[in-house]
């Protein structure tokens, strides 16, 4: 066979030397045909062995028969079919060949987002456990981390939130939306049952997400069952967040998972992407222009009941007692509470400020209540003692005597 280095210097002595095709078969002690089809061929010399041919091209035709019937038809039913013994893999590698000469070929499309157009929400569930105090830990299904990404800037938002309870879950989407300063036109969310399902072939979302979608003027789509595609950006982000944020971070409290969520979350919007060809930063502000304008009046979100005041003078939120200042007992109170803090309200005035706990079943008691009741305790116990009665003059017997004419001194009368 030709060598590449013989094949350049033939091209180059014909056509730059000149040289005639025998001068040049007898410089190099080649063959003139040789020195012929060099110079005919623009391609390098390559050595290409003659196909021997497949124990498969035997039953070709079988096979064409059987997917022109039916194109879809697996390799393995094939094999049974035309009786094959031999390798499988021999005989799927050419039925992958022929496949596509009857069953024309599904190209998958490509999704492009426009600026403000859509967002993707969900929740991740960490696979740690995080202690929340009072000697508690939680379990991974108890940490839900409400993610968002948006399509065009690809900007990551998230924060662990409670519990999946709808109040926690809109007061913590409320945040991420906030933040954003803008109000993407379309969110597209999983059967998240705070948020809705489907049903009857056709998605309903629940009442507190009407509530919420109207405040916001957006659309709330719900994937279909079984169909991960259709967000397939934030199934990235999650497990982007378990290779890259997870992995050597301890955290000591719910707050200091955060923290370090919000620090990891600036770094990683500035970091360039290979399909955006820029950092999510560079992208944000034409995301957000074509956003909506966030609401002049922000959503009703978080956990709002109203109730009577017991003489414990506690209330409850998930499974928590919470003290409220006693000097409200008997009347209506308003408990208001968010990711972060539980409150009661009287009448419009703040009776009850706590910081929200994540542990489960205590009993959380201001000093200051603590104190006004031990008063008001007190003072109710003086009121309702009874009144000492009034001292009479106890008057000595003598007199009595004398003035009875009673001579005592010799026990006879006088």
């Amino acid at each position: 066979m030709l060598s590449v280095e013989d094949w350049a210097e033939i091209r180059r002595l014909y056509r730059s030397e000149g040289l005639p095709i025998k001068a040049i078969a007898r410089m190099l002690g080649v063959s003139r045909n040789t020195v012929r089809a060099a110079i005919a061929s623009d391609a390098l010399p390559r050595y290409e062995r003659r196909p021997a041919g497949s124990i498969v091209d035997s039953v070709e035709p079988r096979i064409r028969e059987l997917l022109q019937a039916f194109p879809t038809m697996p390799a393995t039913v094939i094999a049974e079919r035309i009786g094959w013994t031999r390798s499988i893999r021999v005989l799927s590698a050419r039925v992958a060949e022929l496949r596509p000469v009857y069953l024309p070929p599904d190209p998958a499309s490509r999704t492009a987002y426009v600026a403000g157009e859509i967002a993707q929400c969900d929740l991740w569930f960490p696979p740690i456990m995080l202690s929340v105090g009072f000697g508690q830990t939680r379990k991974p299904t108890q940490l839900p981390v409400l993610t968002m990404v948006c399509g065009y800037s690809r900007w990551l938002s998230a924060v662990l939130i409670p519990s999946r309870h709808a109040e926690d879950l809109f007061a913590g989407w409320w945040q991420l939306i906030a933040a954003l300063g803008a109000v993407p036109r379309v969110l597209v969310w999983d059967g998240e049952g705070a948020i809705g399902r489907w049903r009857g072939g056709r998605s309903e979302l629940t009442k507190d997400c009407q509530a919420f979608r109207g405040t916001l003027g957006a659309k709330v789509v719900i994937c279909r069952p079984a169909d991960p595609e259709a967000k397939g950006m934030i199934e990235r982000a999650h497990d982007y967040l378990e290779r890259s944020f997870l992995p050597g971070r301890a955290f000591a409290s719910p707050a200091a998972f955060n923290a370090q969520l919000d620090a990891w979350l600036a770094t990683v919007n500035a970091r360039p992407r290979r399909a955006l060809g820029c950092a999510p930063t560079e992208r944000i502000t034409a995301d957000k222009t074509a956003m909506l304008a966030l609401p002049p009046v922000a959503p009703a979100t978080g956990w709002r009941a109203s109730s009577r005041l017991a003489r414990d003078h506690y209330i409850r939120l998930d499974s928590n007692d919470y003290s409220v200042h006693p000097a409200v007992i008997g009347r209506r109170v308003e408990v208001i509470a968010d990711l972060a803090r539980v409150g009661a309200l009287c009448d419009g005035k703040l009776v009850a400020n706590h910081e929200r706990v994540w542990a489960g079943h205590q009993t959380i008691s201001g000093p200051e209540h603590v104190e006004a009741a031990k008063v008001l305790r007190r003072k109710r116990i003086g009121m309702l003692r009874p009144a000492p009665e009034p001292e009479v003059e106890v008057r000595c017997l003598d007199d009595y005597d004398i003035a009875l004419g009673l001579d005592t001194a010799d026990g006879g009368v006088a």
